[in-house]
């Protein structure tokens, strides 16, 4: 396999892994999850619908900033290897 293959299977792999995380906290915690959590308070707040309302976004803008520093970093890998 090519280098640029290789890049690029390893960039799916970090975008489905991300898109997951996503997934599971938008979906899953602010709708499925969410009788569960709001068994949960923090702060007056219950927590599915934390999660609902601030949570899921917290989260996305987090996973923004990883991917930057994943792809930083695979970016700096595959810079050396050519």
């Amino acid at each position: 396999m090519i280098s640029k293959d290789k890049y690029w299977k390893i960039n799916l792999k970090y975008l489905l892994i991300l898109l997951s995380i996503w997934f599971l906290v938008s979906f899953g915690f602010g709708i499925l999850f969410v009788d569960n959590l709001n068994q949960i308070k923090v702060k007056g707040f219950k927590l599915g619908f934390w999660f609902a309302q601030q949570g899921a976004i917290y989260v996305f803008v987090i996973l923004i900033f990883v991917y930057v520093f994943l792809m930083n970093r695979l970016d700096k890998k595959f810079k050396q290897k050519n």
